[in-house]
């Protein structure tokens, strides 16, 4: 048998629906460690999470909540997953708000902020994790309405959300801006992606220069190959056969595995941090 049948990840599966479903993914990703023991890092603390319904968004409500800190989820139309979600982090003795909308609406982002920072009387961390991606051979495939649409969600809800979240957030705060390996690799059929995840990267870097004399820290995680329900929704069959297999540590990471990322930027643990990505990718060395 060949090495890379030895290896195979994930069952062949795709999709149609963008940006996926966790319900419908064989197997599904792996978003909470029930041998984790927690440690109050976020007690008293209120986080928003956007695409928190299902991938690494819902690994790190999870993982919020059992450090004690109240979340609200927003998310595109995943109704099942995010209803999921909730329970979670419900199950952990913490509240719970969810929030369907298009964060390529600058009105739905203010409003969505608006509506958990009242529900929950502040807002001390925001996770802008949202995002899509589409597949293209070349340039010349990926039309202008895509490609807008592509900016519009990664970056410019990033954009709206964040403007929206510092009316809200005061020294202590922390902000996370989810990019990726992509950005600092590249990829030949994630051309209008990686430029947003690029995009990502000075948006970080520049915003965290300008937010630091009034305590508030922004920095990224950029994470590789993560088994999430965008891969077979992006993907065709043969791809997420294979996909992860070419890190350095031979497999695709799982959400639960680039949650810490995210708790050690939004805890007091990285207080003396802003400005930097973290790289959770399997042993990819990008030097970013």
């Amino acid at each position: 048998m060949p090495d890379e049948e030895k290896k195979q990840s994930f069952p062949p599966q795709h999709q149609e629906k963008h940006p996926g479903r966790r319900e419908e993914m064989l197997p599904k990703p792996k978003t909470d460690d029930p041998d984790y023991r927690p440690s109050g890092k976020l007690k008293g603390k209120m986080a928003l999470i956007t695409g928190g319904d299902s991938g690494i968004g819902r690994a790190v409500a999870i993982l919020f909540a059992k450090e004690g800190a109240d979340v609200t989820i927003v998310y595109l139309e995943e109704h099942e997953d995010a209803r999921s979600t909730s329970a979670e982090v419900e199950k952990h003795g913490r509240l719970c708000l969810t929030i369907p909308g298009d964060i390529g609406d600058e009105s739905f982002c203010r409003d969505a902020v608006q509506k958990g920072a009242e529900r929950f009387g502040r807002l001390d961390i925001l996770v802008n994790n949202a995002a899509v991606q589409y597949i293209h051979e070349s340039l010349e495939g990926i039309g202008s309405e895509e490609w807008d649409r592509t900016f519009r969600t990664n970056i410019y809800g990033m954009f709206y959300m964040t403007k929206a979240a510092l009316k809200y957030m005061g020294s202590g705060g922390s902000i996370i801006n989810t990019t990726s390996v992509v950005a600092y690799q590249g990829h030949p059929l994630l051309i209008d992606y990686g430029a947003t995840k690029g995009a990502i990267v000075g948006f970080t870097r520049s915003l965290s220069l300008n937010l630091a004399p009034k305590g508030i820290r922004v920095n990224g995680v950029a994470p590789g190959p993560i088994w999430t329900p965008l891969i077979p929704s992006s993907f065709d069959e043969e791809q997420v056969r294979t996909f992860g297999l070419n890190t350095p540590m031979g497999r695709a990471g799982e959400p639960v595995d680039v949650a810490p990322c995210y708790l050690f930027l939004a805890s007091e643990d990285s207080s003396y941090m802003s400005g930097q990505v973290l790289h959770p990718n399997g042993g990819r060395i990008v030097n970013g």
